[in-house]
């Protein structure tokens, strides 16, 4: 058997344990130290996020933007179906109707052009997700929150280091546009921290109500600050603060964000290269940048995806395909308004992402290609 190509391995700096030692001896693991406050502040500093909140998943960064929105039964969400479940979870636990919107024809991320359509007196809020870390038209979208009185919630989870041009010529990044924003850290993104997320606060209105919700409904951090002289429950939260463990190993990922973004950039550059003739490969909008998360091809059907990937599966290559429609599953199905969302469903049963991290070899990349060539000539 050749040697196992994996879709995914985490790429390790060198520096995390060295932190992690760090933490643990400084005696205060529990959260919210001196590594927590190093990631809040490059957030802050590098893109123009007001607040940042680390969490121990962008699941709970989510959670918290549902719960900061004061959503009730009933409230619709404006949403891709093509995401992961945890986009629609947070919003549906605090008893949202979820609203899908249809993917583009040209890329996974929702079509921004029929979204007006789907807004009602009930919508609360519009959640883009920047599928790939490609951005959504996040010019349109905010123009139809202001338009309509509505929240805008950046599912950033794959979007670190991206960028949204408007057409003033202004550049932002991902995640710093709207009201609020999440982050992922899990093992299979660019930056990780095993599990882990981040809560962006782009709207100052929500920030003392974030800091509450996020210590568990209490104002412990405005008593660390001296800004109260007791603190007390005065608010709904849970435990989404992750502990200085994470936030350690987490900063020495940070720390070392552009070599790991240059080394995705050759790799990614060097798929479009060799296999640009093959497919329709990923677009990328005039108004969006690349932050080099995901490769992906998109076969004929799901039978070619099938076949392709059990071809990989022979040379002990390992590609994966991504998310199933959320209007379709099983648990949504009878809640969704009967909309045919064509070309969601079109990726779900066709997208297939390459194996691309940072220690992957252009030997491995090349075993990769020639694969898909000769699969190509096979049918």
């Amino acid at each position: 058997m050749p040697d196992r190509i994996p879709f995914n391995k985490p790429y390790f700096t060198g520096k995390e344990t060295e932190y992690i030692e760090t933490a643990v001896k400084s005696g205060h693991i529990s959260g919210n130290g001196e590594y927590t406050q190093k990631c809040h502040q490059f957030f802050e500093s590098k893109w123009g996020i007001k607040k940042a909140l680390l969490t121990t998943s962008c699941t709970d960064a989510l959670e918290m933007a549902a719960i900061l929105l004061n959503l009730q039964a009933g409230d619709e969400v404006i949403m891709p179906s093509f995401t992961f479940v945890s986009t629609a979870n947070a919003f549906v636990l605090r008893g949202a109707k979820i609203v899908f919107c249809d993917s583009r024809e040209d890329h996974p991320g929702m079509d921004e052009n029929t979204i007006e359509a789907l807004i009602t007196e009930k919508t609360v809020a519009i959640v883009p997700v920047h599928y790939a870390g490609v951005a959504c038209d996040m010019e349109k979208i905010m123009g139809l929150a202001k338009k309509h009185g509505l929240f805008v919630v950046e599912d950033a989870a794959q979007a670190i280091d991206s960028y949204y041009t408007f057409s003033d010529g202004t550049t932002k990044a991902l995640g710093s546009i709207g009201h609020l924003a999440a982050f992922s850290f899990h093992e299979t993104k660019n930056i990780i921290s095993g599990e882990g997320g981040m809560l962006a606060i782009n709207d100052e209105q929500f920030i003392k109500r974030a800091e509450i919700i996020w210590e568990k409904g209490t104002n412990r951090s405005a008593f660390f600050r001296g800004e109260v002289n007791k603190y007390g429950w005065v608010d709904i939260g849970s435990s989404f603060l992750p502990s200085e463990v994470i936030a350690a190993f987490l900063w020495a990922q940070l720390e070392n964000l552009e070599s790991i973004q240059n080394r995705r950039k050759i790799i990614w550059e060097r798929y479009h290269s060799l296999l640009h003739n093959y497919f329709n490969l990923i677009t990328i909008p005039k108004y969006a940048t690349n932050n080099f998360h995901i490769f992906y091809i998109n076969c004929n059907s799901n039978i070619e995806r099938s076949k392709l990937i059990k071809k990989f599966r022979e040379y002990n290559v390992i590609s994966v395909f991504h998310y199933l429609s959320l209007h379709s599953s099983r648990y949504y199905k009878s809640k969704h308004d009967g909309r045919e969302l064509v070309n969601c469903d079109r990726y779900s049963d066709c997208l297939l992402r390459l194996p691309l991290f940072f220690e992957l070899t252009e030997m491995e990349q090349n075993k990769v290609v020639e694969i898909i060539k000769n699969f190509i000539k096979e049918n």
